[in-house]
């Protein structure tokens, strides 16, 4: 499994529609590389149909490969849908690949196994292969459901919960620094990896 953050990079809100863009398109692309992408979590923009982020599960042979054209700064040239005459055309965002946290974490976190919940008719509703994770020093908790195994939901349950812990110790270091999260001063205005163009969002 392949995990990947998509982040609007605290641009404007046209770069979050990009984002939003962007998921789109990849979720295409998955599907003709017959790749499954489930999203983990993800955070609304303030424009409609926009994303800060997103954070993706990426599951299939082709997974890595697809994952890698995300990966670095990337582009939308479009002019400004939210913003008439604006001059700037070119939004920048970023995608990065997730490190997978430490096995160590497993310790410090609680499992519980619990009944899947919302459709899925009866297979759903007999199994218990949902996981309530809970962090027990900070009391963060997350359910995860979108496995068929409680083993798979586990790691998915860890993988959250330590990216919740990763941004909150960058969000007390920017507090500290009056910097911004780590992953989002790095997305570089300029060099992207792959371009888009047009509210089409057309691969150049």
């Amino acid at each position: 499994m392949i995990v990947l953050l998509l982040s609007s990079a605290q641009g404007p809100g046209e770069c979050e529609l990009a984002v939003g863009k962007a998921l789109q398109r990849l979720q295409r692309e998955a599907r003709d590389a017959e790749v499954l992408v489930n999203c983990l979590q993800q955070e609304a923009g303030q424009a409609p149909g926009g994303l800060r982020s997103a954070l993706l599960s990426l599951q299939g042979e082709r997974a890595e490969a697809l994952a890698e054209q995300w990966h670095g700064t990337l582009c939308w040239s479009c002019p400004s849908p939210l913003r008439v005459g604006y001059p700037r055309k070119n939004w920048f965002f970023g995608g990065t690949l997730v490190t997978p946290p430490a096995a160590s974490l497993d310790r410090e976190i609680r499992f519980e196994a619990t009944r899947s919940s919302g459709p899925g008719g009866q297979h759903v509703n007999t199994t218990d292969s949902a996981i309530r994770a809970t962090h027990i020093a900070s009391g963060i908790s997350v359910k995860v459901q979108s496995e068929r195994s409680q083993h798979a939901n586990k790691r998915l349950a860890v993988l959250l919960i330590h990216q919740r812990l990763q941004a909150l110790a960058e969000q007390a270091e920017a507090e500290q620094r009056k910097d911004q999260h780590r992953f989002h001063r790095e997305v570089e205005r300029g060099n992207p990896v792959r371009t888009f163009k047009g509210m089409q969002f057309v691969s150049v």
